[in-house]
């Protein structure tokens, strides 16, 4: 069996993740991996997700604007989290159909 081998995350990796995260435009969405490369993380897309996922409840960074890699809105519908991101991509302009976002319209960077 092989090993998988975790990569290594410089430090000045987070705070740049954070930039970035908050670079994005309001009414535009991104992916995981799409912030994650961009923060210089490589195919660091679930890392990017977990610390997303540990950002206090009343964080001003828009976590909201990352989806996953097709546009779908990985939040459960159900759960207070996943009601939140819908109405606060609702409130930009972004359109949802069927939790999905069409990401050749609303994905950044163009």
């Amino acid at each position: 069996m092989s090993e998988k081998r975790i990569p290594e995350i410089k430090p000045a990796t987070r705070e740049i993740f954070w930039q970035v995260l908050a670079s994005i435009p309001r009414g535009r969405v991104t992916s995981y991996g799409t912030l994650a490369r961009l923060a210089g993380m490589g195919r660091g897309a679930r890392l990017a997700g977990r610390w997303l996922g540990q950002l206090p409840a009343d964080t001003e960074l828009p976590w909201h604007r990352v989806l996953n890699s097709t546009g779908k809105l990985s939040l459960s519908a159900d759960s207070r989290s996943g009601q939140e991101q819908y109405q606060r991509l609702m409130a930009e302009g972004v359109i949802i159909n069927s939790r999905r976002v069409d990401m050749k319209k609303f994905g950044w960077p163009d």
